[in-house]
């Protein structure tokens, strides 16, 4: 029996991914969970394995193309079999959600009269029907470059950066949304290519990634806060005890690992960070999902520890460990880049004294941690060497006040501070 090879959501607010590479071809023996091919988006480069072993009968997207979620780009069946359905193009898989036991399924909108193309134009995805919201846009009105006409965030923003007017007229603005983007960039403010120069075209991650920080810059008002902590006693107690950790638990003990925990526990304390905004309704999440940001050669990437608050300081280490490893070999899960809560990103490790970062979208802040570094202080009166750092956090002002992130940050500061030696035991 032929099986669907399907393009996964690797992340909550995505819709759409960029075959990179296939590494298998069509007549090739794999092997249930043998990766098969690799994706881009602006959440993850990814290997994705094989849902089940056979043979690859078709391929359905090939390596450079954009296709949305949830679409069949290959099947894989035993040798010989042939494919029921064949198409050049990728085909949209049919949504197979049960309702839960004893639930009534939803009920589904009356679609009567209306084409397979319409509906799949008029139900893009729920980022793109967000955006077309929140700046009056009918996505009707559109010429969507996706499947059978759909409109995929690309063709929203860059019906936005158009300037082209809203159904009706001037757009109405949602609750908290700030009217209007950019118009087109004028050219005086385009980069000249000059003699000598090399003109490369920017891989799908990083195009991704623009976007998605233009758009949090859009959306969010920024404001920063910075503050300097003292690490000494961590010092000392990462000195004393990582030893022991690496020969009894075989993970590296690292300042991270304390901010993990500090972190945690200001969240747990301070919900309003642990939050995120939907038009003028504010969730507060139940659970921590502490997003950590992993710098590689050919972007960013963000896995989530889900459940943090449930874990320990060695539960957190391992956990945000193994993330990174396997972030660096593209082998994450697509359920390990979603859903983050709060993100934590440590550029100090590449010498600065502190950065400001972008909010990663939907959450209202992100955590920066600086160098930590011995510097001179004064201390009662006379000059001494601590080992200190800056740790800087960027928060969304539509929800978060300055007295909340600044006493958020305070309990970050006396965490590490005063780090509790019965933690490490």
């Amino acid at each position: 029996m032929a099986h669907d090879v399907i393009m996964p959501q690797m992340g909550e607010s995505i819709a759409e991914g960029t075959i990179t590479t296939w590494l298998k071809a069509v007549g090739d023996r794999v092997e249930r969970d043998e990766p098969l091919f690799e994706i881009s988006t602006d959440k993850v480069d990814a290997e994705i394995p094989a849902p089940e072993s056979g043979i690859l009968l078709e391929i359905r997207a090939e390596a450079g193309q954009t296709v949305e979620i949830n679409t069949v780009v290959a099947v894989i069946g035993a040798e010989g079999e042939s494919v029921g359905v064949s198409s050049e193009a990728p085909v949209k898989a049919e949504a197979k959600a049960e309702a839960p036991s004893g639930k009534a399924p939803e009920a589904k909108p009356d679609t009567a009269g209306e084409s397979l193309e319409e509906r799949r134009r008029t139900k893009s995805s729920p980022v793109v029907r967000k955006i077309a919201s929140e700046h009056g846009v009918d996505i009707t009105a559109l010429s969507g470059s996706g499947v059978s006409g759909r409109v995929t965030k690309r063709d929203i923003l860059a019906h936005l950066e158009s300037g082209a007017p809203a159904a009706g007229g001037v757009a109405p603005v949602a609750s908290g949304a700030m009217p209007g983007v950019p118009m087109e960039i004028p050219a005086s403010f385009r980069g000249r290519v000059m003699e000598g120069d090399t003109v490369e075209e920017m891989t799908t991650m990083r195009k991704k990634i623009a976007e998605h920080m233009v758009i949090s810059k859009h959306v969010s008002p920024h404001v920063a806060t910075v503050w300097e902590v003292d690490f000494s006693n961590v010092a000392d107690l990462r000195k004393k005890y990582k030893g022991v950790w690496k020969q009894r638990h075989g993970v590296n003990l690292t300042f991270t690992s304390f901010i993990l925990k500090v972190t945690v526990d200001a969240l747990k304390a301070f919900p309003g960070l642990n939050a995120s905004l939907d038009g003028d309704r504010i969730i507060y999440h139940r659970s921590v999902n502490l997003g950590i940001a992993v710098a590689l050669d050919w972007g960013l990437l963000v896995p989530v520890i889900a459940g943090a608050d449930e874990l320990n300081l060695l539960g957190l280490t391992r956990r945000a460990n193994d993330l990174a490893d396997r972030a660096r070999v593209k082998k994450l899960k697509p359920q390990e880049v979603q859903d983050g809560t709060f993100t934590i990103t440590n550029p100090g490790v590449f010498g600065p004294m502190f950065g400001l970062p972008v909010i990663n979208q939907p959450q209202v802040a992100i955590l920066g941690v600086g160098a930590v570094e011995k510097r001179p202080v004064v201390i009662d009166d006379m000059l001494g060497i601590r080992t200190r750092a800056y740790m800087s956090m960027s928060f969304d002002h539509r929800l978060v006040d300055g007295a909340e992130a600044d006493a958020f940050m305070k309990k970050i500061k006396v965490g590490i501070e005063q780090f509790d030696e019965s933690e490490l035991g």
